[in-house]
């Protein structure tokens, strides 16, 4: 029964309607605790259209992308440290409080950031978020786990997943909702406390995990849980099977040492985890360098890039891939057992490379065919208001909308018909007003573009060939690659080496597109994504279909992949030794 978590297909979906509803409470519980996948979610994708509006505000943030860059990854690096942190409070104060301090940073972060003065009050809030999400990120699917019937616990733990791109996509919409209302960025933050204190009082009248009160000797109230979670004639197997599944993990706990040092030594000469490790840590690094979260969290910066000026519109169609990346995750609970993991993920990284070399490849025809920049038009404001940089350049006549841009971040571009001949000016309040005056667009992320559009459409087609493979197989595979006494520490390992990739990733971005420019940034994206492929190809097993057992001989004996499938059975795409 326990440490197992169970994929969802069509008979699990079926067995939980009909379970939830003979048994509502279980349904409850599930929800109760996937609000953390919510908050999760919304706090990470929030950021992506709250940013456009901050940099209005703080001008040193418009000007600083490495402020930019801190502002969107401190979530993330707090992630990192509440991770950490939240396997040692899960085992040592239960999964039920730990999800109700995650409940109480989520809060205090979206206070901070909704009341913030100045950006590092910002960055102090997204560190408090981060904490929370990183808690969340572990507790809330865990919590689900051991507190649901075992033959339907993979469709209860893939809510979590759900939610988690639901938050996401609520994010976009609040942050739609709220690009008219006095004080913009302050509401899409700060309203992220809510769920936070919905969650924090329903969690109050909710259990502790069955599990963990075994754990600590609270027999009695363990049965007394299963007892609303199971039908009476199976409370008392599900009992031994606690006590079995318990009194293994603490003697292999005793085995391992007491102290991190020792416990990473031996799993490192166990042969059976270190082949474990390789494919969990790669799919879990290569998920993150195929450059999801830069389209997470800079979304609507991306669509401006490819042309789109107005936030209203870059937020309204950043919404778009928002909401494919959810209908991905539906996808893929669905797809997953029928077609592998490996194969999935295959798949889906030859989907992933050719949509960002097409997107490097527009990007790049945007930039050489961008609307020239005239002195005529430049100089039609005065000289004061025209940018110095253009102004000191030896060869004005070969500048375009892109070379006004990449000058300085003191410069914009005033688009006079929205692909003709404009503009290059200071980029301060006053000269903006006096460019719209005329009824005139602003630039200063992207140029217009007639494959603005084309870009757009690409994202999306990114994103509906990362979810359903990308997206979440590498968690499947981490759920199924290593032996169940070591799946704890080995699928830390791999979700830490997930939060620090995702971290240089998202630290990295705006830089890379100043230096190198979204088309150079996108096709190192591509090459990453090349890298992982291989890896993957190479280091990955198929764990479709098969026992914790019958994974771990796998893995004992070693395996290499095959260009085409065995005939002794097609669905196996790796040969073993």
């Amino acid at each position: 029964m326990e440490g197992v978590v169970v994929k969802p297909d069509k008979t699990a979906f079926t067995d939980c309607w009909r379970i939830s509803w003979q048994k509502p409470y279980i349904m409850r519980l599930a929800f109760s605790a996937g609000l953390g996948g919510l908050l999760f979610g919304y706090d990470t994708g929030v950021i992506s259209g709250a940013l456009l509006y901050i940099r209005e505000d703080f001008k040193s943030v418009d000007k600083h992308t490495w402020l930019q860059e801190t502002i969107v990854s401190m979530a993330v690096a707090g992630a990192i440290v509440g991770a950490g942190f939240g396997g040692v409070l899960n085992d040592k104060y239960g999964r039920k409080k730990s999800i109700m301090l995650a409940d109480v940073l989520f809060f205090i972060g979206a206070i901070v950031m909704a009341a913030s003065v100045t950006p590092w009050m910002i960055i102090l809030g997204r560190i408090f978020v981060g904490l929370g999400v990183g808690m969340a990120s572990m507790t809330s699917p865990l919590y689900i786990s051991e507190a649901s019937p075992a033959r339907i616990r993979g469709a209860l733990v893939s809510i979590n997943g759900l939610l988690i791109t639901g938050g996401q996509f609520l994010s976009y919409l609040i942050n739609l909702a709220f690009t008219n209302a006095q004080g913009t960025w302050r509401w899409m933050l700060g309203i992220a406390g809510l769920p936070a204190l919905l969650q924090f009082f329903l969690m109050l009248s909710l259990p502790e995990s069955p599990r963990w009160l075994y754990r600590q000797g609270n027999v009695k109230e363990a049965r007394f849980i299963l007892e609303k979670i199971y039908p009476e004639d199976e409370v008392e197997d599900e009992m031994k099977a606690l006590e079995t599944s318990v009194e293994a993990e603490k003697a292999e706990e005793g085995s391992m040492g007491d102290t991190l040092i020792s416990k990473l030594k031996h799993i490192w000469g166990n042969d059976v985890v270190r082949r474990g490790l390789y494919a969990g840590v790669t799919v879990q690094v290569a998920q993150q360098f195929v450059g999801i979260n830069t389209v997470m969290y800079y979304s609507p910066t991306i669509v401006q890039f490819a042309g789109f000026a107005s936030k209203q519109t870059a937020l309204a169609l950043s919404l778009i891939t928002s909401g494919l990346n959810a209908v991905g995750s539906i996808a893929s609970m669905f797809s997953v057992d029928r077609y592998g993991r490996r194969r999935l993920m295959i798949i889906s990284m030859f989907g992933i490379i050719s949509c960002l070399i097409v997107l490097a490849a527009l990007f790049y025809q945007a930039s050489e065919h961008a609307p020239p920049v005239t002195s005529l038009e430049s100089l039609h404001f005065g000289a004061n208001a025209t940018c110095y940089n253009y102004v000191q350049a030896t060869q004005p006549s070969n500048w375009n909308c892109m070379t006004c841009l990449r000058s300085s971040s003191d410069c914009a571009f005033c688009a006079n018909g929205k692909y003709r001949a404009g503009a290059c000016l200071a980029a301060t309040k006053t000269v903006k007003n006096m460019c719209g005056a005329e009824h005139r667009t602003w630039y200063t992320n992207g140029c217009p573009s007639k494959f603005g559009i084309y870009t757009v459409l690409l994202l999306g087609l990114y994103i509906i060939s990362y979810s359903p493979g990308m997206g979440t197989a590498p968690w499947i595979v981490n759920s199924e690659i290593y032996p169940l006494k070591y799946r704890g520490i080995g699928g830390g390992i791999a979700a830490v080496s997930n939060w620090v990739s995702n971290l240089i990733v998202s630290e990295t971005f705006l830089t890379l597109t100043e230096t190198l420019g979204p088309a150079g940034t996108f096709l190192l994206f591509a090459g990453f994504s090349a890298i992982g492929l291989v890896a993957i190809f190479f280091l990955v097993p198929e764990t479709k279909g098969l026992q914790f057992e019958e994974v771990e001989k796998m893995l004992q004996k070693g395996f290499r992949p095959k260009l085409c499938c065995s005939s002794k059975d097609k669905d196996d795409d790796v040969e073993y030794n």
